[in-house]
């Protein structure tokens, strides 16, 4: 009834591999300057690589420009072909918000600067 009996299985042997390890040093390096090139590349400090797409940021900064901080009328802008809601816009923004810190602050300001020359 068992099975395994029934139908024994052989056996395999594996041969195993004689290696030579005595007589190669195990700190021996043959190139270098590839193992300083490496070294160097590893120490060097590593670049954020987060951006956002033109598109986007493109689109954010056109809402703003126009509707300012009213997000429902920035949902029923004709350039919001997403048809995002009041809420996803402003997420939107924040994230831009999020990446470029220092470019907000710049493009508020040029809307506070046309602000003043229009009044």
């Amino acid at each position: 009834m068992d099975p395994n009996k029934a139908v024994p299985l052989r056996k395999r042997k594996v041969n195993t591999m004689e290696v030579d390890t005595e007589d190669r040093p195990k700190d021996l390096v043959r190139k270098p300057y590839v193992v300083n090139d490496l070294e160097a590349e590893v120490s060097l400090p590593e670049n954020k690589g987060n951006t956002l797409f033109r598109d986007l940021t493109d689109y954010v900064r056109y809402m703003v420009e126009s509707h300012g901080e009213d997000y429902k009328a920035m949902a029923r802008d004709e350039k919001n072909y997403c048809q995002d809601t009041p809420k996803q816009i402003r997420n939107k923004i924040n994230v831009y918000k999020r990446f470029y810190p220092t470019e907000w602050q710049a493009f508020t300001a040029s809307l506070q600067n046309k602000k003043m020359e229009v009044d």
